[in-house]
């Protein structure tokens, strides 16, 4: 049986932004540009702009230190899509872990023409240079942004935790964000489903409830099947009286 990914509590990121080559990305540039072309094909909208790659990092004391370099989506899909070939960089991201009042999970479907067309993810994505202030990377400004862009939901009718859940899964980091919602789920699910009816171009097909063990889903990836096993066994230790 496969252990489950740690899910890890970080009390504060300090993140870099400190570019560098990346030798995989120019050693592979012809096969790259083969594959970003095919992908295209399948997925027109995809578009291949800047992206960021955490190329160090370490944990003390519950911070997260990290550097952060820039490179292209093309690149960063190719390495991807052909299982993380190169171990010197990570996908270091944000997700808003939507909470409905009634404790209840909120994900979204990502849409056809993204390039998780169907996975069960929370809202967030890879950082760009949008998250770039001065020489730092704001990840908490990025998941603030990318949830309120993707639900509508916007930062300040949200109870936001100040601290983060790490899961580390093969090439990537996932730094997950607490965030309670006043509503139910199915009242919230509702009025992001009508959020997205209206954008031309949503990156949600649609809004996933997830209330308990029974609802993890295999097309959620492991780093987000990791977290809600550690979310719900915790709470029930907690019914219990036991130490979560």
């Amino acid at each position: 049986m496969i252990e489950a990914l740690p899910v890890i509590p970080i009390d504060r990121l300090s993140l870099r932004f400190a570019p560098r080559p990346w030798p995989f990305a120019e050693r592979k540039r012809t096969e790259i540009a083969a594959h970003f072309a095919a992908l295209k094909r399948e997925k027109p909208d995809l578009w291949n702009g800047p992206v960021l790659l955490l190329h160090e990092y370490r944990i003390e004391e519950r911070a997260f230190h990290g550097a952060f370099l820039r490179t292209d989506f093309a690149s960063f899909i190719a390495w991807r899509d052909w299982g993380f070939p190169d171990r010197s960089v990570k996908n270091c991201f944000a997700l808003g872990a939507l909470r409905a009042s009634d404790d209840a999970f909120l994900l979204g479907v990502m849409a056809a023409g993204t390039a998780n067309a169907g996975k069960i993810y929370f809202p967030g994505g890879t950082p760009d240079p949008d998250d770039v202030r001065g020489d730092t990377v704001d990840l908490e400004g990025s998941v603030r942004r990318e949830v309120a862009e993707e639900t509508g939901v916007p930062p300040h009718e949200l109870a936001i935790a100040t601290g983060w859940s790490m899961v580390r899964a093969e090439g990537r980091i996932a730094l997950l964000k607490h965030m309670r919602a006043g509503e139910a789920a199915d009242v919230l699910r509702a009025r992001i489903r009508a959020t997205l009816a209206q954008q031309a171009h949503p990156e949600l097909a649609d809004i996933y409830v997830a209330r308990g063990l029974a609802d993890l889903d295999p097309n959620m990836p492991d780093f987000v099947r990791a977290f809600l096993k550690y979310e719900w066994r915790g709470r029930q230790a907690l019914r219990r009286g036991e130490p979560p």
